[in-house]
């Protein structure tokens, strides 16, 4: 595979210390660029993006679509855009498995499918499985467009990410920019990944808190977006 277009990815973090080495060392040399974005860390997540050769950046206003906004307005000319977890759940080293369908053009959007062998025991939690089947669910009923996960690792056209001009700023990122994408006719690809427990506790499917207002969220934006598709205004 060679790569012809400049890649960013973007690693919103907070409170990954202990983590983020592991993901940053294992970032193929294929990507051109890394962004950090601390989300209001308070441990050393900031000093370790830097040390290991990250673009880090802070984001106080807390949210994982903050973060990702962020990132986004320090890109320059990098032309693929990919959104990674800092807690190495994902598998940075699958980063060319995901790019691929987009560097040989068949694909605007491809994103990671943690739903098959591959998937450690114990890496999703209870809510989050049965939150992801929900929403899948409700995108398939009314959309007619069948994914098979929120996937977090995800790679994005920077024209096609232009076109979904996302806005939210916390729990709702992954089902906008999936809603979006199918109302903007993205060609879309999924792909089989492997997904492991993460280092550390989540901030959001590991507290009570985080799971319903997560929950609650993104349901809410799927028929948000539904309803204003049925008034004309997607």
């Amino acid at each position: 595979m060679q790569n012809r277009l400049k890649i960013a990815v973007i690693i919103p973090a907070l409170n990954e210390e202990e983590a983020l080495p592991y993901v940053l060392k294992e970032i193929p040399d294929l990507v051109h660029r890394v962004i950090v974005v601390d989300n209001g860390s308070k441990d050393n997540t900031f000093k370790v993006a830097k040390k290991y050769g990250a673009d880090a950046y802070h984001e106080w206003h807390r949210g994982y679509g903050a973060a990702c906004l962020k990132g986004i307005k320090q890109l320059k000319d990098e032309e693929i855009i990919l959104f990674l977890d800092a807690d190495y759940s994902d598998y940075p080293d699958k980063i060319p498995l995901l790019v691929d369908p987009i560097f040989k053009g068949k694909a605007d959007l491809v994103l990671s499918n943690r739903f098959n062998e591959l998937l450690e025991k114990g890496a999703l939690t209870p809510p989050q499985y049965f939150g992801n089947k929900l929403a899948v669910g409700l995108i398939r009923l009314f959309w007619g467009f069948s994914y098979k996960d929120l996937g977090p690792m995800r790679v994005i056209t920077r024209d096609a990410l232009d076109k979904l001009d996302m806005k939210d700023q916390n729990y709702g990122w992954t089902i906008e920019m999936q809603i979006k994408a199918i109302q903007k006719n993205l060609r879309i690809r999924e792909i089989d990944v492997p997904y492991r427990n993460r280092i550390g506790t989540s901030k959001v499917s590991g507290t009570v808190k985080g799971v319903i207002l997560a929950g609650w969220k993104i349901l809410s934006l799927i028929f948000y977006f539904k309803v204003r598709e049925i008034f004309g205004r997607s």
